[in-house]
């Protein structure tokens, strides 16, 4: 549950500060009547990502047990790649982001409202889409179980608050301490959904070495137990790992936490946060 509360925080963090910068953009130039175009397209995109959660989850039941396998065990690879890209992208871009969004609204709506809705969509509809693929990952390597979901949406809701209060300007965080010490949990939680998707490519007789045991600790840290559920849920650590698993695990660990925590050029001009502006807007 904590790991897709950690999730559910961070993605929904990003979804709704986009919205909050296009909101606060079009209040601020006095031109609200932009405002039901952009939720438009706010809607479409929470609705496709919804729906490509549950499209996911309803060919995933419809199919054989090896090409269930492989089916999660490449969207657990392919979630990764997604989560490790927006990790890097938003600590480099993640302070240009409010300029940048601004500039694609203020163009859309020289276009014209039909072009209005698309950007706002496309911007909203990305942070959803690489949502759902992580959250689907997340929820196969935690297990069938209602408590993926449930800390996905207490991390959505939080998220909301949290984006609503800054754009009230009742709150202030660093956002870039937040998506830093986010971005440094989310590095384990992904190794360890990297890892259990080797295990479903495994599993489907993709990859070899399903039997080729790593480390077996389940008399230690049996399954049921209060902490090997902690420790599935958070880190989705298996308690009988193979050698393929455990080598993947480490090595995304180490080479992208080198790369994370290096530090990085600062301009002149830096900024606590990435929408300083919506703090202004109400």
């Amino acid at each position: 549950m904590l790991g897709n509360a950690l999730i559910g925080l961070r993605e929904g963090l990003e979804a709704s500060l986009v919205v909050a910068i296009l909101v606060a953009f079009l209040v601020k130039t006095d031109r609200r009547r932009e405002l039901p175009r952009v939720w438009l397209g706010v809607t479409i995109a929470v609705v496709v990502s919804v729906g490509v959660t549950l499209a996911l989850t309803l060919a995933e039941q419809a199919l054989t047990f090896e090409a269930s396998e492989a089916l999660g065990g490449s969207l657990s690879i392919i979630a990764v790649g997604f989560v490790t890209w927006m990790i890097f992208w938003m600590r480099s871009h993640g302070r240009s982001m409010s300029t940048e969004l601004e500039g694609k609204l203020d163009a859309a709506i020289t276009m014209g409202p039909v072009a209005v809705v698309v950007m706002a969509t496309l911007a909203v509809g990305r942070e959803g889409l690489e949502t759902a693929v992580f959250f689907f990952s997340a929820a196969q390597a935690a297990g069938q179980t209602v408590g993926p979901l449930i800390g996905f949406l207490i991390g959505i809701a939080v998220a909301i608050l949290l984006a609503y209060l800054i754009y009230r300007g009742a709150m202030r965080i660093n956002l870039g301490k937040f998506f830093t010490v986010t971005g440094f949990l989310l590095v384990f939680v992904a190794a360890g959904i990297l890892a259990y998707g080797v295990h479903d490519l495994q599993e489907a007789g993709i990859l070899p070495g399903l039997n080729t045991i790593a480390f077996d600790v389940s008399a230690a840290v049996p399954a049921d137990s209060w902490y090997g559920t902690l420790l599935k849920g958070v880190l989705n650590f298996s308690p009988r790992t193979t050698v393929l698993e455990a080598i993947v695990w480490v090595v995304y660990v180490a080479v992208v936490l080198a790369f994370f925590l290096r530090p990085t050029r600062r301009s002149s001009r830096t900024s606590s946060s990435s929408t300083d502006s919506t703090t202004s807007a109400a």
